[in-house]
């Protein structure tokens, strides 16, 4: 059983597509005023909706700007690519951008999958599988660096890993992830917590200590009472078009807080 105890918190996913930074940058001040919890982007080099070749920018560097800029939220990108950078390189991005937030940093992470990021920047697509694999490969590598970087992190950050393969993805939830984040359904979601506690338990974790989180989506009140009921803490809702209305940001936060207040 996952902990039931633990607060709701709201995450925002900003995605860097279709907007100038400047526009970026005046969303996030407003998403920080608001009370949201977390912050996030995605790592991709072309935006995933709307016109293909729109505007875009790149992942990691707008984290160091926005952890400089906001000083309450948490942020992190959902989720970085493993297969765009060394293994050490990427602890020793995620160490200096905790730093600049001054340790509010959450490194999210997954395998990679849309195939146009690799192929016009010149990275080996190869498989499901063989991503997944490097992933197992380079997270141990990646917490190694933490510990031998001076100076250290100021906190240890937490690793969120994106994805819901149950033979290989949740084992490497299972060892590495302080937050699991999925796109499941209630249904889904209950018999996939059942794989990961067998996981926890191979490799001797306590599922307690995983925070789970999903995408909200189009999902209702009542959704989201379900996947709460079930452990989900973290809900974090997309915002990819031009405009950035918060309207539905403001409806899950005042959720967030009837939640908390039960």
């Amino acid at each position: 059983m996952v902990n039931l105890k633990n607060p709701v918190r709201i995450g925002v996913q900003l995605a860097p597509q279709h907007s100038s930074y400047a526009e970026l940058r005046d969303t996030v001040a407003k998403i920080e005023d608001l009370g949201a919890d977390v912050l996030f982007n995605w790592d991709h080099f072309y935006p995933l909706s709307g016109e293909p070749d729109g505007l875009h920018f790149e992942s990691w560097t707008i984290l160091a700007a926005w952890a400089e800029q906001t000083s309450r939220i948490e942020l992190g990108p959902l989720v970085n690519c493993n297969s765009y950078r060394n293994p050490d390189l990427q602890a020793d991005m995620a160490r200096t951008v905790d730093h600049i937030s001054g340790g509010r940093f959450i490194f999210g992470t997954g395998s990679g999958w849309f195939e146009r990021d690799y192929t016009e920047y010149g990275y080996t697509f190869g498989t499901a599988g063989q991503r997944l694999d490097a992933l197992a490969e380079d997270l141990p590598r990646i917490e190694a660096r933490w510990a031998k970087l001076n100076p250290a992190p100021l906190r240890k950050i937490p690793v969120l890993i994106g994805g819901g393969g149950e033979k290989k993805t949740l084992r490497i939830v299972a060892k590495h992830a302080d937050i699991w984040h999925s796109f499941s359904d209630p249904e889904t979601l209950a018999r996939k917590l059942g794989i990961l506690a067998d996981w926890c338990a191979e490799v001797g974790r306590d599922i307690d200590d995983i925070e789970i989180s999903t995408e909200l989506r189009a999902r209702t009140t009542a959704d989201a009472d379900e996947l709460y009921d079930l452990g989900t803490r973290l809900f974090t809702v997309g915002m990819s078009d031009p405009g950035h209305d918060l309207t539905k940001v403001k409806q899950w936060l005042a959720w967030r807080d009837s939640r908390n207040a039960g």
